[in-house]
C-alpha cells in the first residue's frame, strides 16, 4: 500500500506505507523527529551481516576448486547456515574468479600459439 502522505504540493508520497499503517517511515506521526533522526545517523547500520563464525578458508586453484565452492555456499544456504546477503557475494565473486581462470587459460593458449607462429617463421 502506498503512503497516504499529501505532500505540500499536493502530490501523494510515492513510499510503501509500514505494514498495517497508513504511512511510511518519514511520515509515520507515530515516530518521534527524534527517532527519525537517529535512525538516519544509523544508517544502514542494522542491515549490515555480521558473521558469528567465519567460514573456513578454502584454497581456489583451479576452476574444479570454484564448483566445490558453489556446491558448498548452496549446501549452507540450504541448511539456513549462511546469510543470503554473503551467498550473493560468494556467488558474484567465484563468477569473477572463474572468468579470470577462463581469461587466464586463454591468454596461455594465444602464447602458445605465438611460439609456434614465430617457431615457424624462424625456420624459414
Amino acid at each position: 500500500m502506498q503512503c497516504s502522505f499529501i505532500k505540500p504540493d499536493g502530490t501523494q508520497c510515492n513510499a510503501n506505507a509500514m505494514s498495517g499503517l497508513d504511512y511510511c517511515y518519514t511520515h509515520n506521526p507515530d515516530i518521534s523527529n527524534d527517532e527519525k533522526r537517529e535512525a538516519r545517523q544509523r544508517g544502514g547500520q542494522n542491515r549490515a551481516v555480521a558473521i558469528s563464525e567465519p567460514l573456513p578458508p578454502l584454497a581456489i586453484v583451479e576452476p574444479n576448486d570454484a564448483v566445490l565452492l558453489i556446491v558448498d555456499t548452496i549446501n549452507r544456504v540450504r541448511a539456513g547456515e549462511l546469510d543470503i546477503r554473503v551467498a550473493n557475494c560468494l556467488g558474484f565473486l567465484t563468477d569473477k574468479l572463474l572468468k579470470a581462470f577462463e581469461v587466464s587459460k586463454l591468454n596461455d593458449r594465444v602464447e602458445l600459439i605465438e611460439r609456434v607462429i614465430l617457431e615457424k617463421k624462424t625456420r624459414y
